[in-house]
């Protein structure tokens, strides 16, 4: 850990464990018409996208997602793109995958997969939503408020909380980005873009306890 980031203490960490497990749908998975890669920061999400694909359970693969401040030094060229490519790298057949670079948020991400799957004359009954560990609730509430007539499954990297802090490197960020997408899954609905989500009361506690411990690089205004 370098100098300038902050250290985790061990209340910190287990109050980020719950957000973490709550943040995870525990789908079980089977097969679906799409599936859709959720663009972010994360390599990983291409990877497992991958994994999921070799395993049998779509034919079709989405990538989606433009730039982002946290994006745009790792992946130049847009998250989907370089997405593309690393799943392409891990036997993935290029024709079965499509591109969407312009998404710049969840909604976006959803809406403009859709608008690029029924291009392709593509139009799906059900869908696996592949993302990062942390962000399957807010994209499967967010899935169903934009496209409820599909059945929506969500899946990410199988990660214990642990070995994803260390394959990212920076606990702050990570800490920062749970907090983050938890508020959203709480704000979310009221504006619109969600579904709501009952949050726990030991959730939204940890959630408020690292927020006054200054986790809020991520939060909306």
């Amino acid at each position: 850990m370098s100098n300038d980031q902050q250290a985790i203490t061990e209340d910190q960490w287990r109050r980020a464990k719950l957000i973490w497990d709550y943040h995870q749908m525990h789908h079980e998975l089977r097969p679906a018409d799409a599936a859709i890669g959720l663009g972010s920061h994360d390599l990983g999400v291409a990877t497992h996208s991958a994994e999921l694909y070799r395993a049998g359970l779509f034919p079709t693969l989405v990538f989606t997602g433009g730039n982002s401040p946290t994006t745009a030094n790792v992946f130049p060229r847009g998250e989907a793109v370089h997405f593309r490519e690393h799943a392409i790298e891990l036997g993935v057949p290029a024709e079965a995958i499509l591109l969407e670079p312009n998404a710049a948020n969840t909604g976006q991400n959803i809406t403009l997969s859709r608008e690029v799957l029924a291009a392709a004359g593509i139009r799906p009954a059900t869908v696996l939503l592949v993302s990062k560990p942390y962000m399957e609730r807010r994209s499967f509430a967010t899935a169903r408020k934009l496209w409820p007539d599909v059945d929506t499954r969500c899946a990410s990297e199988p990660l214990e909380f642990d070995d994803y802090l260390k394959s990212i490197g920076d606990e702050k960020l990570v800490l920062d980005m749970l907090v983050g997408d938890l508020q959203r899954v709480i704000e979310y609905p009221k504006r619109g873009f969600a579904i709501a989500q009952e949050v726990p009361e030991d959730v939204h506690a940890a959630y408020e306890s690292l927020i006054r411990h200054g986790f809020t690089s991520r939060l909306i205004s």
